[in-house]
Order: C-alpha cells, then structure tokens, then sequence
C-alpha cells in the first residue's frame, strides 16, 4: 500500500462539497489575470501588504493598495457591502491575504483569496501594472 492509498478517497459527494467549499474562499493567478484580460473585473482586486512605494513599484493592474492593518468598517464602506473582494499578499510564504481576508470576513464582507499571490502572478509571467 502507498502512501496515497493508505488513506481511502472520499466518497465522491464529500469531495464535491469540499471543492465547492474552497472554490468559494480561493481562487487563483490564471483567473483573476483571465477576468482582467477579458474586461471581467467583478471584484475588488485588494493588494493587502506592504508600504505605498512597494505598491508603487510593483502591483497587479486593477489592484487598489489597502494594508490588512488599515482594514475597518470605515475604511471599507467605499464599497457596497456586496462587493466581493479578492485579496493578494507577497506570496505563499506571506500570511498578509489570510489576515485580510480574516478581518473583511469578520465585517461581514464577501472575500477571495488569490492564491500564489505576487510570487504566483510572476511565475505565470503576468505584466505587473507597474515597475521601476
């Protein structure tokens, strides 16, 4: 036995809804270059670390520059509560897009996290909106 068979698959409607559950919190790269690129945008695109001249030097196009650390209800009732928000952070070794997305969800606001964050937009070799 391996160890990819030591534990059985779940039963195919478990997996569903396991799916289902983390499609509705993630999403990825390709998607959110993908809405973008074809004039989608039906979200907010959040850039959640760093201070404004990082931002400056290097976001993704369409991204507004909000720290996790400045998130309140004042700050985010610019928006419709509606408003679905996709968050991104440095990359997988920053925890930036789970703190935001912790501190929108507990204001009861609709959130995404970009998975890969910057790391993942350059390894899929997406134009950032700006660089020096």
């Amino acid at each position: 036995m391996s160890y990819v068979t030591e534990f059985p698959a779940a039963d195919p409607q478990e997996s569903v809804a396991h799916f289902l559950r983390r499609l509705s919190v993630e999403t990825d790269c390709a998607d959110v270059h993908h809405a973008l690129a074809n004039h989608q945008q039906d979200f907010v695109l959040l850039h959640v670390v760093g201070r404004p001249e990082q931002f400056a030097h290097r976001h993704l196009p369409g991204a507004v520059h909000l720290p996790w650390s400045a998130m309140t209800a004042e700050t985010m009732a610019q928006w419709p509560q509606d408003t679905l928000f996709v968050v991104y952070c440095a990359g997988p070794h920053c925890n930036g897009a789970d703190r935001a997305a912790l501190k929108l969800s507990r204001l009861g606001l609709p959130v995404k996290i970009m998975l890969g964050g910057i790391t993942g937009w350059e390894d899929e070799n997406f134009a950032f909106a700006s660089e020096d």
